[in-house]
């Protein structure tokens, strides 16, 4: 089973997913309406979550500058990074479905809106190049989440064609990215509602409850 699996892939959002990273982006976004006097509710935090910095705050600051944008970004991200550093660890479940998939064959990569240093972060903490082939961040994409380009870009360097690749997501922006990738969507409900979530193949409060054969018949369906 392992050989034939080896031609499909996952591809995992990292925020939300595979570490509970959304209190600190709460968190983050907060402390810097406060210091820069911006109206940042839950909602909006909730509707924006898996959205890059570019899309949100030009929605909170109409007409920004590109140098007040990425000046506000840049101290937004470190913020949050503090705040993650003395919480280093992998959801409930990543470990155990990260292992299975591998050991079935299945390719593995991370599609994420955060800018690289986010992901820096984890990356050798929690040993994530034992189990991932390709990561794409910030950086690699003009186009943020809902756009597809993030998980296309992921399939590009996993060397698969979209359709044999599902995509593991918490945010709705996320969602709708796979499937405007073509690409079926698991949804943990980390982040949302699990109505907010229901254009998903399927919905699930944790990765605990999810194993390699569900990717299997998923892809299956979906072929």
């Amino acid at each position: 089973m392992a050989s034939c699996n080896k031609k499909l892939g996952v591809i995992f959002d990292m925020d939300g997913v595979l570490v509970d990273t959304g209190w600190a982006h709460r968190q983050a976004w907060h402390d810097l309406a406060e210091k820069e006097g911006l109206d940042i509710s839950d909602e909006f935090f909730r509707r924006t979550f898996g959205m890059q910095n570019a899309a949100i705050l030009p929605m909170l600051r109409p007409g920004i500058s590109t140098q007040e944008l990425e000046r506000l970004s840049d101290w937004k991200e470190q913020h949050y990074r503090d705040l993650m550093k003395e919480h280093l660890e992998l959801a409930p479940g990543a470990e155990g479905l990260l292992k299975g998939l591998k050991q079935q064959g299945f390719r593995l990569a991370i599609g994420s809106s955060a800018p690289p240093e986010n992901l820096n972060l984890f990356w050798d903490r929690l040993s994530l190049a034992q189990w991932f082939e390709a990561r794409v961040t910030k950086e690699e994409i003009t186009r943020s989440k809902p756009a597809p380009e993030t998980f296309l870009r992921a399939a590009e360097k996993i060397r698969l064609a979209p359709a044999r690749c599902a995509v593991v997501e918490d945010a709705v922006p996320g969602v709708q990215a796979a499937k405007a990738a073509g690409m079926p969507v698991v949804a943990v409900t980390t982040t949302r509602a699990r109505e907010d979530l229901a254009q998903a193949d399927r919905i699930v409060d944790s990765l605990s409850e999810l194993r390699a054969a569900d990717f299997l018949a998923l892809l299956q369906n979906h072929s």
